[in-house]
């Protein structure tokens, strides 16, 4: 069985295991993870280390995590005169964004690690550095590409590599966003009830794409979804 689930944003590890056992989620059963286990919650650190650990889950890079890696080639230096004179605007503009989206306990979590077992800190950073920004999966007969955000400036015949990080990683569809007629783009990023309140916490699909951002970020729960057969799980 393949699930999908999106935008964990720290949530207790505790809890999405106790979700992934209400789908009766197995060891030889796949996950794909499209992005933003971190920020905003307590426990984002926690969730990717697990992830990590795990050979049958795969994380599709999201905006949050490709902000944590613009910054994480110096941000968890000892702090030193050197250190400080390699600062400069941009690297603080980077970090300060990061900040204004919730990282706050993401950089605690990661510290942490960073003093206690900082092997298991530097397996996390060349983890999201392997994570891909997409991926195109067939189950049951169905063609699904997954990435974070969804497809910006998207064209039919654009092959799915030209498209730019940020066009992967900071699309905002709308309900009238088309994408193919032979495949479903499943995406996160965008919390369902911003397509309206009667989407609070729930999936959004149209024919072409399905947003399962459920608003974790906001106080909402994760979701899964089981490809298989189309299955909701909360």
């Amino acid at each position: 069985m393949v699930y999908i689930t999106s935008d964990l944003h720290g949530c207790p590890l505790s809890e999405f295991r106790a979700l992934l056992k209400t789908a009766s989620f197995l060891d030889d059963d796949y996950l794909f993870v499209l992005g933003d286990v971190i920020d905003r919650g307590e426990y984002g650190a926690e969730l990717l280390r697990w992830m990590a650990e795990q050979p049958n889950i795969q994380l599709i890079l999201g905006n949050h995590e490709a902000m944590l890696l613009s910054v994480s080639d110096w941000l968890f230096d000892e702090v030193s005169d050197e250190s400080l004179d390699r600062l400069d605007v941009q690297k603080l503009e980077l970090l300060n964004n990061w900040y204004a989206n919730g990282a706050a306990p993401t950089i605690k979590g990661l510290r942490k690690l960073l003093k206690e077992e900082p092997d298991i800190l530097e397996g996390i950073l060349d983890y999201l550095q392997d994570a891909p920004l997409y991926d195109v999966v067939e189950v049951a007969g169905k063609k699904y590409i997954l990435v974070h955000s969804g497809l910006e400036s998207f064209k039919k015949d654009r092959l799915l590599d030209d498209y730019t990080p940020d066009e992967l990683l900071w699309a905002r569809p709308t309900l009238d966003t088309r994408y193919f007629d032979n495949a479903t783009v499943i995406f996160g990023h965008t919390p369902t009830e911003y397509f309206g309140e009667q989407y609070r916490g729930k999936i959004v699909k149209t024919d072409t794409w399905f947003c399962i951002d459920t608003g974790a970020a906001t106080g909402n729960k994760p979701m899964l979804l089981r490809l298989d057969d189309q299955k909701e799980f909360y």
